[in-house]
């Protein structure tokens, strides 16, 4: 059996030309192999190799086990043994191959169930570790704690090879002691996994609290989780205290959860129940939230508080009718509101209103109105789908602002009623080169109107789209957070995943929807006013200008058309905002 890998060569046009093995040694006879010369094959083999790291891993490691099966002199282990040995002289290979070998054997161990020299193989191991220990065989801390596990090494072992070697003066705790000032000096050089996952291996339980709180200061959360359950309930106990004094709610409740120590921290248990309410309310994700609380009513009756605080009665209403909460009244208020600052109000940005479309006299003066303005924004909702996998909801509205108004359009109503119409309403407007329409990652709803209502051209394609995102490079807070660092107010998002097919509409939701869409036309417009009193005009046009993209393929032009309305909508635009 060898090391092979076989290497195949391609032509320029893709073909195979021939399949090639490369075999560095044919391992018949081990015999006479000596681990270094073995270590030397394994070598070459990966320089050859040709695979990417992780696959050429598991081939070597293949590799490796076959050979271990071909029975190496003086055995499997004793050979594993002996490589280790040798390997801290290939320097940069030396952690790698280490590993390799190491996972080789552990996978050969669990398939062979005897092995003559494992005995053998548990001294040598032994002695490998306290000559690593001692400092006479270099290998990581990572390798030491595979040895440990593959050869299963406890304090008797490394006792029996100590007392072995000094030949006299065995006592009970040298071994003990030996382990305990490695794992001292791991702490020391705050390698704390290893030092918890040895500490664990050899039941050494006589660091306490101090070490446990160490582990959390320095934010080894892994290794202070791993710390206390070994040491038992009491320590687990100690770290949810811990945990819920840092305010680090979840990591207490995970740690409660995992252990069974729900009746021991009901407190903690609730709190942070409530804190996942919180931030799931914040974010809109009011039927994630209820599905969160398990019919838990002193959960609901902190979730209609919570939708109370937001403003949002439609969802106390209904909270309240579905669990029969009449005495809710009586529940702790929170602590915190969610409305810690004031949000922008539609009253403050629209001057004559809110239309809902939904019939062909409204969609045509919808229409009418929209085509004789120069700039307009754009938004669409629909019913959110909280089942993993599932195909998401139809879009069920779009609104369409302008200065003045904003248009709310019913799309599932209009699509089953008078599809035509609306196909040619909707494509004379997002494809019209002479409205500028603003959007917040509108080509990502654009993709979902398409996907909703394939059958209509309208989507397919749209040109003059001016992303905001794009333009002020907003990453955090979305739409809301743009507003209030140019506006100085941000936006209720509470309603954001509401039901948006049941009709009618709330006056809530309507208001929702349509403040998305007109706010859009005031932060452009603030910022662009901004940037040229700061920057000068020139700049000003063309930061907004070079993010202006369309998306008009399979739309038949002819060149002089195309350069005819060119002209014109960038005449319109120098002129709209001169």
């Amino acid at each position: 059996m060898g090391l092979e890998e076989r290497v195949d060569t391609r032509s320029k046009q893709g073909k195979f030309n021939q399949t090639s093995t490369i075999c560095k040694h044919a391992f018949s006879d081990l015999t006479h192999i000596s681990p270094l010369v073995f270590i030397y094959l394994l070598k070459a083999c990966y320089f050859n190799g040709t695979y990417k790291a992780t696959k050429k891993f598991r081939v070597l490691q293949d590799q490796v086990h076959l050979v271990l099966r071909n029975d190496p002199q003086p055995g499997p282990a004793t050979f594993v043994i002996q490589c280790l040995y040798v390997l801290p002289i290939f320097d940069l290979y030396s952690e790698g191959f280490s590993h390799l070998i190491i996972s080789a054997l552990r996978r050969f161990l669990k398939m062979e169930t005897s092995m003559w020299d494992s005995l053998e193989a548990k001294d040598l191991a032994s002695q490998l570790f306290i000559d690593i220990v001692g400092g006479s065989v270099n290998h990581d801390e990572r390798i030491v704690e595979k040895i440990l596990e593959a050869f299963d090494i406890h304090l008797a072992n490394i006792d029996k090879v100590m007392c072995l070697s000094a030949k006299n003066d065995c006592r009970f705790d040298t071994a003990k002691k030996f382990v305990e000032q490695y794992i001292f000096g791991l702490i020391e050089s705050q390698s704390y996994m290893t030092a918890v996952t040895l500490l664990e291996h050899f039941s050494i339980r006589q660091s306490g609290q101090s070490f446990l709180l160490s582990m959390i200061e320095r934010k080894q959360l892994k290794a202070a989780d791993k710390w206390a359950t070994f040491m038992g309930e009491p320590m687990l106990c100690v770290l949810v205290q811990e945990y819920f004094d840092r305010n680090m709610l979840k990591n207490a409740y995970e740690i409660i959860q995992k252990n069974n120590l729900r009746h021991e921290f009901p407190n903690v248990y609730h709190k942070y129940k409530e804190s996942s309410l919180k931030k799931l309310a914040e974010k809109g994700c009011w039927d994630v939230a209820e599905a969160r609380t398990n019919s838990n009513r002193q959960l609901l009756e902190y979730l209609v508080y919570l939708a109370m605080e937001a403003g949002y009665s439609e969802k106390v209403d209904e909270l309240c009718d579905r669990y029969s909460l009449e005495g809710f009244l009586n529940a702790n208020v929170p602590e915190a509101s969610l409305l810690h600052s004031r949000f922008l109000h539609l009253s403050e940005l629209v001057v004559e209103g809110v239309v809902w479309v939904d019939e062909v006299n409204a969609l045509h003066n919808a229409t009418s109105h929209i085509e004789g303005c120069k700039v307009v924004g754009l938004d669409c909702e629909w019913k959110p789908n909280y089942v993993k996998g599932s195909k998401p909801n139809k879009v069920s509205i779009m609104q369409i602002a302008s200065d003045k108004m904003v248009f709310i359009f019913d799309l599932i109503k209009l699509f089953n009623d008078i599809p035509d119409v609306l196909d040619d309403s909707l494509t004379r407007i997002l494809q019209s080169p002479r409205i500028l329409k603003l959007g917040y990652n509108f080509q990502c709803d654009m993709k979902q109107l398409a996907h909703s209502y394939e059958e209509l051209e309208c989507f397919k394609h749209y040109e003059m789209l001016l992303d905001i995102q794009n333009v002020f490079k907003e990453p955090r807070g979305g739409l809301s957070g743009l507003a209030k660092k140019i506006l100085g107010v941000g936006l209720n998002k509470t309603r954001r995943n509401s039901n948006w097919e049941q009709r009618p509409l709330t006056q809530n939701q309507l208001e929702y929807a349509a403040l998305d869409a007109a706010v859009l036309i005031h932060i452009f417009r603030h910022v662009r006013g901004h940037s040229q009193t700061a920057e000068g005009e020139g700049h000003g046009k063309l930061e907004w200008k070079s993010c202006i993209v369309s998306h008009m393929d399979n739309i038949k032009k002819s060149k002089k058309g195309s350069k005819k309305e060119s002209s014109e909508a960038e005449t319109k635009e120098d002129r709209q905002f001169s």
